[in-house]
């Protein structure tokens, strides 16, 4: 039992194993082949992503930023070097997969087109969410991550650049910790009745 948890890798699996087994007793195979099952697992797939990005973003801006000025200069190499790099991996792919994921959530329960238009105040909410998440994951990709790769010496550039190109990340990363909040909403808001 020991060896599932020295390795993430096992965790995860075990953890999926737990997951089929679940499903198996309580007879979901079956179901399978319904849309509406595949519509339940499109928005547990995207739940599981948006925890991972959320709560990435988080820990950057709850943890890891306000930390750093506590951290020995000697031990900062540790974050910047080796966890900022995986963490940041983690969170770029785990944004695109929440994006990805509720595209094609949205194009199966047949809303995409109105909630992206604000074309039905039923889908008002949703719209919105969706809106500042696709704000969000453009910050991730277009701004942080490019800045990130500047500010943590991925890219090679002037100390001056490297600086401003951790103010930017930083900004960036503060403006989606922001906008994360009503995005939440919008997104919990819609199961519930809407705004």
């Amino acid at each position: 039992m020991g060896a599932i948890f020295q390795s993430l890798g096992r965790t995860v699996t075990a953890g999926v194993v737990i997951l089929v087994v679940i499903a198996l007793i309580a007879g979901t195979h079956g179901k399978m082949m319904e849309h509406a099952w595949w519509a339940f697992f499109f928005r547990w797939l995207h739940v599981l992503s948006g925890v991972m990005w959320i709560g990435l973003l988080w820990y950057f801006n709850f943890v890891q930023t306000p930390s750093m000025p506590k951290i020995p200069d000697e031990q900062k190499p540790a974050i910047s070097k080796v966890i900022a790099p995986t963490a940041l991996f983690w969170f770029r792919w785990a944004a695109m997969a929440t994006l990805v994921t509720g595209l094609i959530l949205a194009w199966m329960n047949g809303y995409i087109g109105k909630a992206l238009a604000f074309s039905s105040k039923d889908h008002y909410a949703i719209g919105l969410g969706m809106w500042i998440a696709v704000i969000m994951w453009f910050n991730v990709w277009f701004i942080i991550w490019p800045n990130q790769k500047k500010a943590l010496g991925i890219v090679q550039v002037s100390p001056e650049d490297k600086a401003a190109a951790a103010k930017m990340a930083g900004m960036t990363s503060r403006i989606n910790t922001m906008l994360s909040i009503p995005m939440l909403f919008c997104m919990v808001a819609q199961q519930n009745g809407g705004l």
